[in-house]
Protein backbone atom coordinates (compact mmCIF):
# COMPACT_ATOMS: atom_id res chain seq x y z
CA UNK A 1 0.00 0.00 0.00
CA UNK A 2 1.19 3.67 -0.58
CA UNK A 3 1.27 5.83 2.15
CA UNK A 4 1.52 9.89 1.58
CA UNK A 5 4.24 11.41 2.69
CA UNK A 6 3.97 13.81 5.24
CA UNK A 7 6.07 17.00 6.81
CA UNK A 8 4.75 18.32 9.93
CA UNK A 9 6.44 21.84 10.91
CA UNK A 10 5.80 22.19 15.37
CA UNK A 11 6.87 26.10 15.86
CA UNK A 12 6.49 24.66 20.15
CA UNK A 13 6.37 28.39 21.99
CA UNK A 14 8.01 30.47 18.90
CA UNK A 15 6.76 33.37 16.94
CA UNK A 16 3.65 36.25 17.34
CA UNK A 17 0.93 36.43 14.50
CA UNK A 18 2.64 39.00 12.26
CA UNK A 19 5.92 36.49 11.95
CA UNK A 20 2.98 33.35 11.27
CA UNK A 21 1.60 35.43 8.75
CA UNK A 22 4.48 36.11 7.03
CA UNK A 23 5.78 32.32 7.46
CA UNK A 24 2.70 31.19 5.85
CA UNK A 25 2.15 33.44 2.86
CA UNK A 26 5.44 32.05 2.30
CA UNK A 27 4.42 28.75 2.56
CA UNK A 28 1.27 28.14 0.58
CA UNK A 29 2.87 28.53 -2.78
CA UNK A 30 5.38 26.34 -2.35
CA UNK A 31 2.92 23.78 -0.56
CA UNK A 32 0.72 23.92 -3.73
CA UNK A 33 3.46 22.68 -6.06
CA UNK A 34 3.42 19.62 -3.35
CA UNK A 35 1.06 17.54 -5.02
CA UNK A 36 1.88 13.97 -3.35
CA UNK A 37 2.77 15.47 0.53
CA UNK A 38 0.20 16.51 3.38
CA UNK A 39 1.45 19.35 5.06
CA UNK A 40 0.67 20.61 8.57
CA UNK A 41 1.74 23.67 10.99
CA UNK A 42 1.26 23.17 14.51
CA UNK A 43 1.26 26.38 16.30
CA UNK A 44 1.00 28.55 19.04
CA UNK A 45 -2.37 28.85 20.66
CA UNK A 46 -2.19 32.77 19.66
CA UNK A 47 -1.29 32.52 15.84
CA UNK A 48 -3.44 29.54 15.28
CA UNK A 49 -6.41 31.02 14.48
CA UNK A 50 -4.97 33.45 12.08
CA UNK A 51 -3.04 30.41 10.19
CA UNK A 52 -6.26 28.06 10.15
CA UNK A 53 -7.87 31.43 7.88
CA UNK A 54 -4.85 31.69 6.21
CA UNK A 55 -4.67 27.85 5.36
CA UNK A 56 -8.03 27.14 4.84
CA UNK A 57 -8.25 26.81 0.95
CA UNK A 58 -4.47 25.31 0.64
CA UNK A 59 -2.79 21.99 1.27
CA UNK A 60 -1.51 23.16 4.49
CA UNK A 61 -3.40 21.90 7.86
CA UNK A 62 -3.29 24.20 10.73
CA UNK A 63 -2.61 22.39 13.64
CA UNK A 64 -3.03 22.27 17.68
CA UNK A 65 0.23 21.69 19.92
CA UNK A 66 -2.17 21.06 22.64
CA UNK A 67 -5.28 20.74 23.93
CA UNK A 68 -7.73 18.77 26.92
CA UNK A 69 -10.32 15.65 26.73
CA UNK A 70 -13.00 17.72 27.74
CA UNK A 71 -15.28 19.47 25.73
CA UNK A 72 -16.02 22.25 28.31
CA UNK A 73 -15.42 22.64 31.97
CA UNK A 74 -13.44 24.11 35.25
CA UNK A 75 -10.48 23.68 33.52
CA UNK A 76 -8.19 26.74 33.46
CA UNK A 77 -6.14 27.62 30.96
CA UNK A 78 -6.72 24.49 28.66
CA UNK A 79 -8.93 24.72 25.09
CA UNK A 80 -11.22 22.09 23.82
CA UNK A 81 -11.82 20.07 20.88
CA UNK A 82 -14.81 21.86 19.45
CA UNK A 83 -13.07 25.29 20.45
CA UNK A 84 -9.95 24.62 17.84
CA UNK A 85 -12.78 23.37 15.47
CA UNK A 86 -14.37 26.70 15.54
CA UNK A 87 -11.63 28.14 14.22
CA UNK A 88 -10.89 25.76 11.20
CA UNK A 89 -8.11 23.44 12.82
CA UNK A 90 -7.59 20.38 11.38
CA UNK A 91 -4.73 18.27 13.59
CA UNK A 92 -3.33 18.18 16.87
CA UNK A 93 -0.28 16.72 18.16
CA UNK A 94 -0.80 14.45 21.39
CA UNK A 95 2.22 13.44 23.69
CA UNK A 96 4.99 15.26 22.68
CA UNK A 97 7.72 14.48 24.55
CA UNK A 98 7.61 18.06 25.89
CA UNK A 99 4.16 17.40 27.35
CA UNK A 100 5.12 13.97 28.53
CA UNK A 101 8.29 15.17 30.01
CA UNK A 102 8.01 18.60 31.82
CA UNK A 103 4.33 18.67 31.87
CA UNK A 104 3.79 15.29 32.64
CA UNK A 105 0.96 13.56 30.40
CA UNK A 106 1.12 9.63 30.91
CA UNK A 107 0.09 7.45 28.71
CA UNK A 108 -3.91 7.38 30.04
CA UNK A 109 -3.73 10.96 29.26
CA UNK A 110 -2.30 10.72 25.66
CA UNK A 111 -4.73 7.82 24.78
CA UNK A 112 -7.96 10.06 26.14
CA UNK A 113 -6.64 12.44 24.25
CA UNK A 114 -6.35 10.87 21.11
CA UNK A 115 -9.56 8.86 21.18
CA UNK A 116 -11.49 12.33 21.39
CA UNK A 117 -9.71 13.48 18.82
CA UNK A 118 -10.95 10.97 16.52
CA UNK A 119 -14.17 10.96 17.49
CA UNK A 120 -14.40 14.70 16.83
CA UNK A 121 -12.57 13.94 13.07
CA UNK A 122 -9.51 15.57 14.12
CA UNK A 123 -5.64 14.12 12.46
CA UNK A 124 -4.01 13.29 15.62
CA UNK A 125 -0.38 13.09 15.38
CA UNK A 126 0.58 10.52 18.51
CA UNK A 127 4.62 10.73 20.02
CA UNK A 128 6.13 8.36 21.41
CA UNK A 129 9.90 8.29 21.63
CA UNK A 130 12.93 7.36 24.80
CA UNK A 131 15.06 9.11 26.60
CA UNK A 132 18.79 8.33 26.06
CA UNK A 133 19.00 7.21 30.04
CA UNK A 134 16.32 4.54 28.38
CA UNK A 135 18.06 3.85 25.01
CA UNK A 136 21.44 3.43 27.34
CA UNK A 137 19.57 0.71 29.71
CA UNK A 138 18.26 -1.22 26.92
CA UNK A 139 14.82 -0.17 27.66
CA UNK A 140 14.13 1.62 24.44
CA UNK A 141 11.55 -0.74 22.89
CA UNK A 142 9.63 -1.45 26.45
CA UNK A 143 9.43 2.19 26.70
CA UNK A 144 8.24 2.64 22.86
CA UNK A 145 5.84 -0.06 23.23
CA UNK A 146 4.04 0.72 26.04
CA UNK A 147 3.24 4.08 24.66
CA UNK A 148 1.95 2.75 21.33
CA UNK A 149 0.00 0.17 23.13
CA UNK A 150 -1.79 2.52 25.69
CA UNK A 151 -2.97 4.47 22.48
CA UNK A 152 -4.08 1.41 20.48
CA UNK A 153 -6.62 0.19 23.54
CA UNK A 154 -10.07 0.78 23.39
CA UNK A 155 -9.57 1.99 19.57
CA UNK A 156 -11.91 1.11 16.65
CA UNK A 157 -10.37 2.67 13.17
CA UNK A 158 -8.49 2.38 10.35
CA UNK A 159 -5.42 3.06 10.20
CA UNK A 160 -5.54 6.11 8.20
CA UNK A 161 -7.64 8.11 11.14
CA UNK A 162 -4.10 8.28 12.93
CA UNK A 163 -0.54 9.22 12.70
CA UNK A 164 2.80 7.70 14.93
CA UNK A 165 5.76 10.36 15.50
CA UNK A 166 9.08 8.15 16.63
CA UNK A 167 10.68 11.50 18.16
CA UNK A 168 13.72 9.90 20.21
CA UNK A 169 13.79 12.28 22.98
CA UNK A 170 18.14 12.42 23.48
CA UNK A 171 17.96 13.59 19.30
CA UNK A 172 15.47 16.54 20.05
CA UNK A 173 17.24 19.88 19.48
CA UNK A 174 20.61 18.01 20.25
CA UNK A 175 22.42 17.73 16.88
CA UNK A 176 21.93 14.24 18.08
CA UNK A 177 20.12 12.78 14.98
CA UNK A 178 19.73 8.88 14.58
CA UNK A 179 20.60 7.76 11.94
CA UNK A 180 18.50 6.61 8.86
CA UNK A 181 19.31 2.80 9.70
CA UNK A 182 18.28 3.90 13.80
CA UNK A 183 15.27 5.63 12.63
CA UNK A 184 14.06 2.30 10.20
CA UNK A 185 14.96 -0.03 12.71
CA UNK A 186 12.30 1.85 15.71
CA UNK A 187 9.61 2.63 12.93
CA UNK A 188 9.84 -0.45 11.67
CA UNK A 189 9.29 -2.15 15.29
CA UNK A 190 6.30 0.25 15.57
CA UNK A 191 4.90 -0.96 12.31
CA UNK A 192 5.58 -4.52 13.08
CA UNK A 193 3.69 -4.17 16.45
CA UNK A 194 0.88 -2.16 14.69
CA UNK A 195 0.26 -5.47 12.24
CA UNK A 196 0.62 -7.76 15.37
CA UNK A 197 -1.89 -5.85 17.22
CA UNK A 198 -4.27 -5.29 14.33
CA UNK A 199 -3.89 -6.41 11.02
CA UNK A 200 -2.01 -6.03 7.95
CA UNK A 201 -4.75 -3.20 6.58
CA UNK A 202 -3.91 -1.20 9.91
CA UNK A 203 -0.34 -1.50 9.69
CA UNK A 204 0.12 -0.55 6.34
CA UNK A 205 -2.40 2.60 6.46
CA UNK A 206 -1.30 4.36 9.73
CA UNK A 207 1.72 6.97 8.76
CA UNK A 208 4.80 7.05 11.08
CA UNK A 209 6.63 10.02 10.94
CA UNK A 210 10.08 10.52 12.44
CA UNK A 211 11.28 13.65 14.76
CA UNK A 212 14.74 14.12 15.89
CA UNK A 213 16.60 16.96 14.40
CA UNK A 214 15.69 16.87 11.07
CA UNK A 215 16.96 18.97 8.88
CA UNK A 216 17.63 19.48 4.88
CA UNK A 217 20.97 17.73 5.42
CA UNK A 218 19.31 14.56 6.81
CA UNK A 219 15.97 14.46 5.33
CA UNK A 220 16.48 12.65 1.94
CA UNK A 221 18.40 9.78 3.50
CA UNK A 222 15.50 9.85 6.29
CA UNK A 223 13.01 9.99 3.63
CA UNK A 224 14.49 6.86 1.86
CA UNK A 225 13.96 4.48 4.39
CA UNK A 226 11.13 1.66 4.09
CA UNK A 227 9.10 2.34 6.75
CA UNK A 228 9.50 6.10 7.19
CA UNK A 229 6.71 8.69 5.75
CA UNK A 230 7.85 12.11 6.83
CA UNK A 231 8.92 14.28 9.66
CA UNK A 232 8.08 16.13 12.58
CA UNK A 233 10.19 18.83 12.54
CA UNK A 234 11.16 21.27 14.90
CA UNK A 235 13.99 24.04 14.44
CA UNK A 236 14.45 23.26 10.99
CA UNK A 237 11.00 24.48 10.28
CA UNK A 238 11.06 27.73 11.87
CA UNK A 239 12.50 29.06 8.75
CA UNK A 240 9.94 28.90 6.16
CA UNK A 241 12.84 28.45 3.57
CA UNK A 242 14.37 25.38 5.25
CA UNK A 243 10.38 23.80 5.63
CA UNK A 244 9.56 23.91 2.05
CA UNK A 245 13.58 22.04 1.58
CA UNK A 246 12.07 19.43 3.42
CA UNK A 247 8.74 19.19 1.59
CA UNK A 248 10.47 18.93 -1.60
CA UNK A 249 12.52 16.36 -0.60
CA UNK A 250 9.42 14.37 0.33
CA UNK A 251 8.39 15.13 -2.62
CA UNK A 252 11.24 13.84 -4.32
CA UNK A 253 10.89 10.57 -2.57
CA UNK A 254 7.34 9.93 -2.80
CA UNK A 255 5.71 7.42 -5.64
CA UNK A 256 3.15 9.12 -7.85
CA UNK A 257 -0.02 8.27 -6.94
CA UNK A 258 -2.03 6.51 -9.67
Amino acid sequence: MTRRSMMAANWKMNKTVREAQDYVAALIPHATDASNVDMAVFTPLTCLGEVARMTEDSPVLAGAQNFYFEDSGAFTGEVSIPMLQDIGVKTVLVGHSERREVFGEDDAMVARKTKRAIEAGLLPVVCVGETKEERDGGGMWDKVSGQVNAVLEGLDVGGDAIVFAYEPIWAIGTGDTASPEDAQDAIGQIRKLLRESRDDAFADAVRILYGGSVKPGNVAEIMSQEDVDGGLVGGAALEVDSFVELIQAAEDSAPDEE
